[in-house]
This record gives structure tokens, sequence and C-alpha cells, in this order.
């Protein structure tokens, strides 16, 4: 290997100096030096072994970020790059941090300075510390409770992680930053915003006082890509007899009802079922946060809104329903039913907009059309509770039930047909269930298997020429042991 130095000299000169010929401030030169000095950005042996690094080294590299960031946001605002593509903003951060480093000299090698390059980049328009932790598809959920409380879920577990922010602020600037991205505005007159990644995954923010003890961020993640369902049928959420199942029903326009608890994998299970909508169909999806990737090319997508500061310009899900209507849809597909937009929806799957799909919090079936009851109440009608139940039977064919097991996998629970009222109390047949039989080690035994029940729907379904194997109803070997 050669001994010669690297010209950085030469590539620096290669910058437009017109552009960029200035110089850090007084105060950040100063603190760059005096660090420098200290030796402490040479950091890249002791950080290969975490067991060496030096708690004093380590803060040394986040004040020298720190103070290139403060310079670099003021470079890029008195050039006109804050709204500018992220391309053009990552080539001028490059350019700065190289210029900014020769000409302070403040000694780093090639790696430090490719290495310092990314992170004042991740900084300025990406994710800052948060950007490795993104980049991990086995991570399903990041959790910031404070600058130096960062966890995250990976396989169903939560860990700590050694993230660290420098402190509240730094929190507040990239929630500040993923807002701006929508559009949506958090700050302390309006402490709490529903956010959304360019890659769909679902931001949750928080800011004092809301959060008495500091800004916090909490990010559902969906992955690069999302999961199809020959990706569910492979990790277990369901069997190959459930999807097939589920498919002829998508296919055939019946009204699907998703429940499940936070984390269940209701959205991911919506988003499967979806691919099997006809491209011919025109489909209208509204969501409080835009997170659905559909494939087909006839997509309108709808997303709620808050109120503005002076309570002004809200979009409720009711009226996004509402407007849908007159949109002329083939489906309607409505995120998660959190409201009195329940009363609008049951009335448009009663109405003659077959093929609804939608999702709701619940802990069981059972719970999950009381809280669709209490949702319509919400609408403010004065309806009586046997009305409420008779709207909910009617318009709802199937309902599937998701949880989250103890070894993070999700699996749809069960899967149940709504078939009338006796009384009061709405009935259902449950036609497919997962039964759990024990576990070998962290992950849980069981088996998919069918109750023995054809559905009623089947019998619309030959009616209309579509066959349905009668095999698919039968129960599952293991069931009868």
């Amino acid at each position: 290997m050669s001994d010669r130095p690297i010209d950085h000299a030469a590539r620096a000169g290669a910058i437009d100096r017109r552009r960029l010929a200035r110089s850090l401030s007084s105060e950040a030169a100063a603190r760059l030096k005096t660090i420098a000095g200290k030796g402490g950005l040479r950091l890249t042996s002791e950080e290969s072994d975490p067991g060496k690094a030096a708690k004093g080294g380590r803060t040394d590299y986040q004040a020298v970020k720190a103070a290139l960031h403060e310079r670099l946001l003021d470079e890029i605002g008195e050039r006109g790059l804050l709204d500018s593509d992220n391309a053009d903003v990552a080539a001028a951060v490059q350019e700065f941090a190289a210029r900014a480093i020769e000409s302070e000299g403040v000694p780093l090698n090639e790696a430090e300075r490719v290495r310092l390059a990314e992170e004042l980049t991740d900084e300025t328009i990406g994710m800052g510390p948060l950007a490795p932790l993104l980049a991990d598809p086995a991570i399903s959920d990041i959790l910031v409770n404070g600058p130096d409380k960062v966890y995250v879920e990976r396989f169903g577990r939560l860990e700590r992680t050694d993230i660290r922010f420098r402190d509240a602020d730094h929190i507040v600037r990239v929630i500040e930053r993923i807002a701006a991205r929508v559009g949506r505005r958090i700050d302390t007159s309006s402490p709490m915003a529903d956010l959304r990644l360019p890659d769909g995954s679902r931001v949750n923010a928080t800011l004092p006082p809301a959060t008495i003890d500091g800004p916090t961020i909490s990010i559902r993640r969906f992955g690069r890509q999302r999961l199809r369902r020959a990706d569910l049928l492979g990790i277990g959420t369901l069997s190959s007899d459930i999807l097939d199942f589920l498919a002829i029903a998508v296919r055939a326009r019946k009204n699907i009802l998703i429940s499940g608890g936070t984390g269940a994998g209701k959205s991911t299970l919506l988003g499967a079922l979806a691919e099997v909508v006809p491209d011919t169909e025109r489909i209208v999806v509204i969501e409080d946060t835009a997170e659905l990737m559909l494939d087909q090319e006839h997509v309108v997508r709808m997303e709620t809104r808050p109120p503005n500061i002076e309570g002004r310009g809200q979009i409720a899900a009711r009226d996004l329903l509402i407007n849908a209507l007159r949109m002329r849809p083939d489906r309607i597909i409505v995120g998660e039913v959190r409201g009195g937009e329940a009363l609008d929806m049951l009335q448009a799957m009663n109405t003659g907009h077959d093929g609804g799909l939608s999702t709701i919090h619940a802990n069981s079936p059972r719970d999950a059309l009381s809280r669709l009851e209490t949702m319509v109440l919400m609408a403010g009608t004065e309806l009586p509770s046997r009305a409420v139940r008779e709207q909910i039977v009617s318009a709802i064919n199937l309902l599937v039930h998701v949880r989250r097991y103890d070894d993070g996998v999700r699996r749809i629970e069960s899967i149940a047909e709504l078939t009338g009222l006796e009384g009061l109390t709405p009935l259902m047949q449950e036609i497919f269930a997962f039964r759990r039989r024990g576990r070998e080690g962290r992950r849980v035994i069981g088996h998919f298997t069918a109750m023995g029940v054809v559905p009623r729907i089947v019998d619309e379904l030959r009616e209309e020429g579509v066959q349905v194997p009668a095999a698919l109803f039968q129960p599952s070997p293991e069931s009868q042991l």
C-alpha cells in the first residue's frame, strides 16, 4: 500500500468557490479548532470497538458535527436550497463538508470525512440519528422517549439502542422536518401530529406540554416493500385455504371488516387483500395518514387533516367518505374506522357500494361489533340499538380478526360470517380459526383449521356462477386429534 498522502486540497479546489466561498463563523471555527486540537475527531479506531470508545471523544464528535450543521443550515438557507430536491441539497452538503474541514485544518482521514458528510446529509434532509434504524429491515417500531432514550422493536421484542440525540431541540428539528414534508404543523399550540415518511411508515410526534418530559417520536414501520399475499402465507399469517377463501370473497365484492389490537397487522392484511381487486375498478381510499400502497392504476387517495391554529380547515374522515360517494367509486376502502364515519360507511355498504374493506381496533370479533355500534352513535344520530345492529349485520359480510401472538408473529385468529340478529344479539358463525397447541422455544405452535361450516355467502356466490370448492371448509386433520 502506498504511503502517499491523499491530496485533499486538490479535491477541495474542484469546488465552485464563487458559490461556496465562505468560511465558518468565528464562533464555530473556534469550536472546531479547539476540539481538533484535543484530537477529539480521531474516532475511527475507537468506535470500531465500542468497549474502548471514550465518552469524551463521542461528545467532541457530536459537538463538531453540531457546529458544522449550524453553519450548513445558514449557508443552505442563503443559497435558497431549503425547498430544493434532496439530491441538490445532498450535493451542497458534500461540497460544504469538504471545504469546511479542509479550510479549518481539522485532522480527518478519508473514512471519517465520508462518515461526517453522510451524517450531515441525514441531519439536513433525513432523519438524523434515526437514519441507521430506518435502514434496518428487522425493526418494526422506533420509539424516541428522550435524547438518550431510543427504543426499537425487533422480532416482537423491545430493546434499548445506543442512538443519541444532542438534546431535546435536536428531536424537535427532526419532528419539524417530517411534518414539513407532508404539509403538517406541530408546535406548542398544536403539540400532537400524525405524520408519515416517504416509505409509508406511520409517525406520531408529540411536544410539551402534551408530553411533559420532552418531545417524543413513535414510528410504525411498514418496510421498504409491503407484504403481499404470498409473503403473509410464507410467514404464517394465514393458510392457503384462508387465502383462497378471502380472495374469492374480495373478488365477489363482499364487505369485509378486519379487527385486531394495536400492531396486530390489520393494515398489512388490508393491503394484501386489496391486491385482489380487479384493475378495471375505480378505488377510493380514505385514511387518517396515507399509508396503503396499492398496485391498481385507478386509485384515488384521500387523507384527513386536523384544524389549523384558528380552528379551521379540518377535513374529517366522515367528510371524505360523504364526498367519495359522489366520485363514482367501484370500491371504497376506509383505512381505519374510528368515529362517526362508521354510520356513513354502513349506509354506503347497504345502498349498492359493495366490496368495501376497512379495519377497526378491537380485542375480539364480538368487541369489534360493539365498537362499531358505539361509533355509529358518535355520528350524533339518535338511532335505537336494534336499528344500528340491523345496519351492521346487513352491511358486513365477513369479520376477520387478527392478533399478534407472544412470538411476535401476526396471525389471523378467526374469520366469522355475520348471519343476522337473534333478538338484539348479532349472530356470527366461525368459518376459520387458528388453534394454538403450545410452544416450542419462543415460537407458538398451532394450526389453521376450517370449522366445518359452509358460509351462507357460498350459496350466493354459486348463484352468481362463482364456484367455491367445498374442500375449503373441511376441518384439518390436526383439529381432530
